[in-house]
Parts: structure tokens; C-alpha cells; sequence
């Protein structure tokens, strides 16, 4: 993968050779820089040209940049980082499309100017049949990473540069987009140059899903209205790429006695509704033989397209297909996911807060995607139902750890496994690490803004690469998982702080959901009640009671500083004190947490001030003085694990209130 400068006199040699006729020695030059020297010779490419084409006028520039602006604008914050990182070392930075022309360039000044002699420039395509073997043309040709070093170029005036590339694809459907490549004079080389590029390709496409995912939200949300208005039971919405993202109950059906072959379960696309290639009162372009252009209908929000509705003939409509509709007998407006074994899974989440409803919307739509998902809120407020609720029914397992409350010697071995005799006490035979135990499923991390500094790193190159190394252990085992992170904290504000890696934060940010705390789900509180009371009544063989007036007034009043895992809590505690007879408000045990003058906006004002980190230690705090140093109590009333409690206690400096030796 890798070019060597110490093997640039041999390759030069192996390089004359081709041009002269000859046979190249086996092995004279790297398989990838081999292929690339026959596919230049065949296309006749001129191995002594000095510099690339001339550049398209800059209307062609301004018509591409249109073209690709979504690219562009995924990559222009990426690409200024990038800047600042290049500066003073004699490399620079291009972004090219899937032609190979470059679109845009960014990096150190004296690397921009001598770019200029060889036409590295945007406006000029540098794919290998213009340029010959180079990293941007042969990353393209090739389908992989590539990096080029001096004499592996085929064009004689190109050899007195460097090069590293990546691709660039598109994180919903893996559609080519173009490349990035970082180049420089031959001199200033670096392996590394290549996971640099590789890493930044990927922080671009982080980005491109963090916005198509948003658009698709939004379409979302602009059609929802038509499942149930629109008197049709088959019905396929197509986001602005032409991929399908929801199907009604019995589309799939409807498509193939149409004699359609659309797959609505996997990523299958319609490239002629793409936005943009058509609009309402044309017929789009290349349309598949079984889909008529009545059927469809541009979504359009604010001027923009973001997708398209098919609207089936149903057994209204009629003619020649409303036999064929007639054979569907599903409710008018059911709709489901269109990959349902995985779209299931949320009914654990109770709630009937519009919010909450509109966020359980957007996780259905991200249960059926192999993209990080980074969850936010407070501790207890339903991280990992919602994770679970994510992972659904797809294959694999779900496999769940809590970074909080775990030395970095057992996190590291629970993350990621060792081998055996890695350390004094390793189990025989090795053990499993969380990570692989995941395989072909779901990784939920949750609290993994406590994940140490130092092992940030490790988990990024798992994410990058898919491959993780034991404890102790020199081979790379393959792991493929999706991730879902949980976390209470801002991670942007520990990124600024330094306590979390930016690159890491933009790989599990791709897409996030900020679960709002039970206090602004008020209406939430009697339902979530009643149903853990149905729920522990029915463990215990007991009968279930309707809650009092009394009992709800006192559980509506409460703050629940721990969300929803503190009012479970309350509710197991209070069916346990109280085995006969309707739950009763002296029962909740609510009383003794109650602040002396409660107010709810102040406590929201602690929970929520300038840090998380803040209030959370104010509250923490509050709870233990509350249990008069009661450790057990206080972790139940949070919510939360009494080793989590003490790692917290530690992280702030709290302790146990004086006088009091219970825990």
C-alpha cells in the first residue's frame, strides 16, 4: 500500500524499461503502480508530458462547483483544518470529483505555488488517462487508496512529487463522489501521509451523512402527512438521491405485480428521480418500463427538492391496475420502515410528548443504517432504550458497556479483549472483548465521554480501519459492528477542553439524538408510572391498582433529577414497601429529597448551566446531603450504578456528608 523512496532508483530503471519495450523484472515496482503503468501505456498516454491539461474556463468551474456543492460544502470546514495542519510543511491539499478534476485546493503557500508548474490546480482533471499514474487517477482507476511516490509516476514531468489519496463516497448508498489527495514535492514524503488522507476522506463523509440525514428528516417530516391523507395504500418515498426511505405496508407487492424489480429492503436507487433531473410537469428521464411519471410527485420544502412521492395505483383508481390493487388488503395508511426487521424495537420507548414522538420518528429512520449514532442527555433519561430500540431485530448481538465507573486497566480489557498471559491473572485462553463479542451487531457504549484520553485512539482505529488487536496480542482480528454512543456530557465542550479527540468525536457523531430529561416530559410522568406499576405488580403475582390523584400529583411534582431510571426506581422500591393495598404518596419516599423552597426552573437552571459537568456535581451533590450520606440511596435515587456513583465522587472531589458511615 505504501511507496518506499529507498526503492526510487530501481523503479526509475523498471520505468525506462517499460518505455523502451521491455518486460518488467518481477516485482521491479508494486502491483498497484504496475497495473497503473499498463492501464497509462494502453490508453498512450504520453510518458513525457511535464504538467496536466489546461484547465475548463472558470463558467465550467462555477457550473461544476454547482454540480458538487453538497461535496464541497461537507468538505470546506474539513479542508480548512486540514489547512492549518499542512501549514509550513510544503503539502497541499486537493478535492476532486469522481473524474478526477480538481474542484477545490487548500495548504501550505509555497506548496500552492509550485503546484502551478505541474497544473495541480482546479479546473484540471488528473485522472490517468490525462495525467498518467498519480495518486487522484489511480485511487480512482484502482477503487482503493493510493499513494505515489516520484519515479512511480508514469509522466516523466510529475516525478518530482509525492502523493497520498482516498476515495470519497457518498456514507448513504457508497456512491463514488470523487477523491482527496495531499501532494507535495518528493522531499517532503511521509507513510503517513496516506492514513492522513484517509482519515480526513472520512471526516468529509461523516459530514455528508450528518446533512442528507437532516434532509431526510426534513422530507420526513414535510410527507408524513401524506400516509394518511391520500386515499392509497401503496405508497414509496425516495429521498433527493432517488433511494427509497419508507414504503407503506404493502408497496413491495404493489411494485412487483407491476412487474417492477425494485428491492424497497436494501439500497437500491432510481438514479432518473434524483433531484434536480426533473420537476413537476416533466417526466424524468430513464425511467424503469413498470413506473409511469403520473404516479410521482416532487417534494419540494422552501425551493428545494428533497425527494420524491410514488403514489401506487390503488383499488380506487381503477383501469387496468385496480386488479392488482385489489389484491392488497392491508388498512389504508399503515406504513412501515423499508428494511422492518430492524425498524422495530422502540416499543419499549412510552411516551405521548410530541417531541419525543417527532425523535422517535427520526431513530426509526437511523435503525435502518449502519451510521454512528451519538445519543445526548442527562444519566437515566432513556440512552439505552433507545439504543437498543436501534439496533432492533438485525443480525448480531447487542452488546452494552458503560465506560463510567471502570478502572482503565479492566476498560481496556473489557473493550477490547487480551490474550492469554497478556498480564498477571489473564484468563486462560484469553477472553473476548465487547468489541468483537459484537460482530454483525450492535456496540452500544454508553457514558463513553469517560472513556480515557489515552484510549481514544484505539477505539478510532477500530472505527477506521474495522480491525482491533488484543491485549497482548501482535495480529489484527476484523470486526465489523455498528456503534452507538451514549453520553451525558457536551462532547464539543470536552473537545475544547481536551478531554475528547476531535477526530474521534466527528467519527461517532455522524448523526446524533438529544433525548430531552423527564422534567420536560411532563405529560410522560403518569403514563411511564403506571406502566412500571403494571410491570412490578405483575412480577411480584400482585394485583394492579390505577395510580391515586394524590400518588400522581406528588410523582408530577418531583424534578427527577435521574429521568426515567429514578422514577423506575421509585415505583420497584414503592411496590416492594407496599405488597397490599393502592400505592400511597408516603410510599414514593419522595419527601426526604425535597429542597426546602423546590423550584423547578431552578432546579432546570442547575441541571442545565454553562458545563453539564457543572450540574451535574451540584446535583450529585445535593442527593448525597439529601441521603444524609446514604451512598446506596443517593445511587438509587439517581439512577444510576453505585460504582458509577463513586467514580463520579472521585472525578469531582465530593464526598459523603459528615458524621454519616452508611453506604
Amino acid at each position: 500500500m505504501f511507496s518506499n523512496p529507498r526503492n526510487e532508483l530501481r523503479v526509475s530503471q523498471a520505468w525506462e524499461t517499460l518505455l523502451s519495450g521491455g518486460e518488467l523484472p518481477s516485482g521491479a515496482v508494486r502491483t498497484l503502480v504496475d497495473q497503473s503503468w499498463q492501464r497509462c501505456a494502453q490508453a498512450q498516454v504520453d510518458p513525457l508530458r511535464r504538467r496536466g491539461a489546461l484547465p475548463v474556463s472558470e463558467q465550467d468551474l462555477y457550473l461544476l462547483h454547482e454540480r458538487q456543492k453538497d461535496l464541497l460544502e461537507a468538505a470546506a470546514p474539513v479542508m480548512a483544518c486540514a489547512r492549518d495542519y499542512l501549514a509550513e510543511t510544503g503539502m497541499l491539499m486537493a478535492l476532486s470529483d469522481a473524474h478526477g478534476t480538481i474542484l477545490v485546493t487548500e495548504g501550505d503557500h509555497p506548496a500552492l505555488d509550485a503546484a502551478q508548474a505541474i497544473a495541480l490546480v482546479p479546473g484540471v482533471t488528473w485522472s490517468e488517462v490525462a495525467c498518467g499514474t498519480n495518486a487522484i487517477g489511480t485511487a480512482l482507476a484502482a477503487q482503493r487508496p493510493a499513494q505515489i511516490h516520484a519515479t512511480e509516476h508514469f509522466c516523466a514531468g510529475i516525478q518530482g512529487w509525492t502523493c497520498s489519496a482516498a476515495l470519497v463516497r457518498h456514507p448513504l448508498d457508497g456512491e463514488l463522489l470523487g477523491s482527496l489527495d495531499v501532494s507535495g514535492l518528493s522531499a517532503t514524503y511521509h507513510r503517513q501521509s496516506l492514513a492522513f488522507v484517509i482519515n480526513t476522506a472520512s471526516r468529509i463523509e461523516a459530514r455528508l451523512a450528518m446533512v442528507e440525514m437532516e434532509r431526510r428528516y426534513r422530507l420526513l417530516d414535510h410527507a408524513l402527512g401524506r400516509w394518511s391523507a391520500d386515499g392509497q395504500d401503496a405508497m414509496v418515498l425516495f429521498d433527493r438521491r432517488g433511494c427509497p426511505i419508507k414504503a407503506s405496508a404493502h408497496a413491495q407487492r404493489a411494485i412487483e405485480a407491476l412487474g417492477g424489480g425494485l428491492d424497497l429492503t436494501g439500497q437500491q436507487r432510481v438514479p432518473s428521480l434524483r433531484a434536480g433531473r426533473w420537476r413537476r410537469g416533466t417526466l424524468p428521464a430513464g425511467l424503469p418500463a413498470w413506473l409511469r411519471g403520473e404516479w410521482l410527485e416532487p417534494l419540494v420544502v422552501r425551493g428545494e427538492q428533497l425527494g420524491t412521492l410514488l403514489v401506487l395505483p390503488g383499488r380506487s383508481s381503477g383501469g387496468a391496475h385496480g386488479a392488482r390493487g385489489a389484491a392488497r388488503a392491508a388498512p389504508m395508511g399503515e406504513v412501515t420502515t423499508l428494511v422492518p426487521r430492524v425498524a422495530a424495537g422502540f416499543e419499549s420507548v412510552l411516551t405521548r410528548d410530541p417531541a419525543m414522538r417527532a425523535l422517535l420518528d427520526k431513530a426509526r429512520v437511523l435503525a435502518a443504517s449502519q451510521a454512528p449514532v451519538l445519543l445526548q442527555g442527562e444519566t437515566g433519561a432513556g440512552k439505552e432504550a433507545f439504543a437498543r430500540g436501534l439496533h432492533g431485530g438485525r443480525g448480531g448481538a447487542f452488546v452494552a458497556l458503560n465506560c463510567g465507573g471502570l478502572s482503565r486497566e479492566l476498560l481496556a480489557s473489557e473493550l477490547f479483549g487480551y490474550a492469554e498471559g497478556a498480564f498477571t491473572g489473564a484468563r486462560k485462553g484469553g477472553m473476548v472483548g465487547k468489541i468483537e463479542a459484537a460482530e454483525g451487531g450492535t456496540l452500544f457504549l454508553d457514558e463513553l465521554g469517560e472513556l480515557p484520553l489515552d484510549m481514544q485512539p484505539q477505539l478510532l482505529r477500530v472505527l477506521e480501519q474495522g480491525t482491533l488487536y488484543r491485549l497482548g496480542e501482535t495480529e489484527p482480528r476484523q470486526v465489523r459492528f455498528r456503534l452507538v454512543a451514549a453520553t451525558h456530557r457536551d462532547l464539543r465542550q470536552e473537545v475544547a477542553a481536551g478531554r475528547f479527540r476531535m477526530d474521534l468525536y466527528y467519527r461517532i457523531a455522524v448523526t446524533r439524538l438529544q433525548l430531552p430529561p423527564l422534567r420536560d416530559r411532563r405529560q410522560d410522568i403518569s403514563l411511564l408510572a403506571a406502566a412500571f406499576l403494571q410491570r412490578f405488580r405483575s412480577e411480584q403475582g400482585q394485583a394492579v391498582e390505577t395510580l391515586s390523584d394524590e400518588v400522581l400529583a406528588v410523582l408530577e411534582g418531583h424534578a427527577w433529577p435521574g429521568n426515567v431510571r429514578e422514577l423506575r426506581n421509585v415505583i420497584e422500591a414503592a411496590v416492594l414497601m407496599r405488597a397490599e393495598g393502592p400505592l400511597r404518596p408516603i410510599d414514593l419516599g419522595l419527601d426526604e429529597l425535597r429542597e426546602p423552597a423546590a423550584d423547578p426552573h431552578r432546579a432546570a437552571s442547575v441541571d442545565r448551566g454553562d458545563s453539564l459537568a457543572e450540574g451535574e456535581e451540584a446535583q450529585i451533590s445535593r442527593i448525597i446531603a439529601g441521603c444524609g450520606g446514604n451512598l446506596t440511596l443517593a445511587a438509587r435515587r439517581l439512577g444510576i450504578a453505585k460504582s458509577t456513583l463513586y467514580a463520579k465522587m472521585r472525578r469531582y472531589g465530593l464526598r459523603r456528608a459528615s458524621g454519616s458511615a452508611s453506604h
